[in-house]
């Protein structure tokens, strides 16, 4: 039987777009999984990035109960199609995807990042990187011949090769000073994140006293853009009990990181993204448009860019940044996760008298930004507190209406065309409009220069808030004022 891709996004539930598949687990069935592989790998073949000689196709995937079995489906879609699946076993997204890229091959990363656990996505990478907008048509449009039977023998997935993940951790232990975090007592909340037992290896191995906090065999989901309550009071539990320089964590397939100050107070994503790019030397930086504006109000960055939402966006920009000359290009996004387009000189660290450099890896990463945080602490003689006080006082903070499909947010958008209408929903709380950007949803700045921005989700049936003001009592009082209002415009 043939099956288009784009018939099978209608027929299934199961979206895809440019971050990948996305859906229920229960509606991701191995046929669905094995058509979407083999559709993305066909394109592949087309654009002519690889061929059918026994190349090699990376597949790995998070913790979550029905990952392995996507996990097989992909392989032998792969398998099917004459290449090579290597099990690169349970380790982060970031990490999989830095072995397609130093090994020239497609990898693919099970995963549902942040969302729960009824749910899982299949995340694509090309040999060169991350799946673009650019591609998205070419993979929706492949038609899949899968023969009668082909899903009915048992499929015996290989036996995990372990070289990925040692690679990942080698990237950091080799790039960076053995001691450069000692005298650092860093506490590390794994619960369900598959680079949990990394992280204690990064961070150990460079000097760090590491305590593992909050392990958990039940899938939890962690999203750093919505942080539940139980993590904001567990992490100020673990700072006041324990005295921590700092707590980091990661959501669930570990690309997106988390934070914390020595108090226990989290990090917004898009605050961690401006202090890492500063440490790094950063000469060009590209953000969604619903990062905090203290980017720009830093003035130490030549270059800023702004995007739509979503790393494939960020990758983009930053290939564009490139294209114009900059040495220096990074992204990063409201969720943390940190990209990076050149090869930075890692500061203070030499070899034979040469500086060393960090190979560019532009996906979403957790590591670096927390490691260069901490080494921004160290290199600036304070605390990521301190740190944070030296920024230009823009506090931001988001919410979202969860289980609201992408249709009825369209809805909610369209009733704000104009500004009189933006205006009479939100004038009373906020004031005038002064300009209004529709880049990605759309983002109001009132003339009070607080801002207000609504969007769906591009990965989940969920409705997004983000709210940015000068003091973190105004900023949560204009997001609880924004969430009561849209959850009355939802009915």
């Amino acid at each position: 039987m043939n099956f288009v891709i784009n018939e099978v996004m209608q027929s299934s539930g199961v979206k895809f777009g440019t971050s990948g598949a996305r859906g229920l687990a229960v509606e991701m069935t191995d046929l669905v999984c094995y058509t979407y592989t083999k559709g993305f790998l066909q394109y592949l073949e087309q654009t002519g990035e690889i061929s059918k000689n026994g190349e090699t196709v990376a597949i790995a995937g998070d913790l979550r109960p029905s990952t392995q079995r996507i996990m097989t489906a992909v392989a032998r879609a792969a398998a099917d199609m004459g290449y090579t699946p290597l099990n690169c076993g349970y380790i982060p997204s970031p990490a999989v995807a830095l072995y397609g890229i130093e090994n020239r091959c497609p990898a693919i990363m099970v995963t549902g990042s942040h969302i729960p656990a009824d749910r899982n996505g299949i995340k694509f990478n090309k040999a060169s990187g991350e799946v673009l907008k650019t591609d998205e048509a070419g993979i929706v449009s492949q038609a899949v011949e899968v023969a009668d039977g082909t899903l009915d023998s048992p499929y015996e997935m290989p036996a995990e090769d372990p070289t990925a993940g040692r690679t990942y951790v080698a990237r950091y232990l080799n790039a960076f000073s053995a001691d450069c975090l000692a005298g650092k007592k860093i506490g590390i909340y794994q619960h369900s994140a598959v680079g949990r037992d990394m992280l204690v290896e990064i961070f150990s191995g460079l000097g760090a006293e590491v305590v593992p906090l909050g392990r958990s065999d039940t899938f939890i989901p962690v999203d750093t853009e919505a942080i539940r309550e139980e993590d904001v009071a567990l992490a100020k539990q673990w700072s006041d009990e324990q005295g921590f320089d700092t707590i980091l964590s990661t959501d669930g397939d570990s690309d997106r990181p988390l934070v914390s100050d020595e108090n226990g107070e989290w990090l917004r994503g898009d605050i961690a993204g401006i202090l890492a790019a500063r440490y790094l030397g950063a000469d060009s930086v590209s953000t969604p448009v619903s990062c905090n504006t203290a980017l720009e109000k830093t003035g130490w960055f030549a270059d800023v860019r702004r995007t739509k939402i979503g790393s494939p966006f960020v990758v983009a920009s930053m290939i564009e940044a490139t294209r114009a000359g900059h040495t220096g290009v990074v992204g990063y996004e409201a969720n943390g996760g940190f990209l990076t387009n050149s090869d930075l000189q890692v500061p203070g660290k030499e070899k034979q008298g040469c500086r060393l450099s960090l190979p560019a890896l532009p996906t979403r990463d957790a590591v670096l930004p927390v490691l260069s945080i901490i080494l921004l602490s160290i290199q600036e003689g304070t605390t990521i507190s301190g740190l944070l006080k030296d920024l230009p006082q823009r506090f931001t903070v988001s919410d979202r209406i969860q289980n609201f499909p992408t249709e009825e947010s369209a809805k909610i958008l369209a009733q704000f065309e104009k500004t009189e209408a933006i205006e009479a929903a939100f004038g009373e709380m906020f004031g005038k409009v002064e300009s209004v950007d529709r880049t990605d949803g759309l983002r109001v700045t009132f003339e009070a220069q607080e801002i207000l921005h609504m969007r769906p989700s591009g990965n989940a049936p969920e409705f997004r808030c983000y709210n940015e003001a000068a003091s973190q009592a105004r900023v949560l009082e204009m997001q609880q004022q924004s969430m009561d209002i849209l959850l009355r415009l939802k009915g």
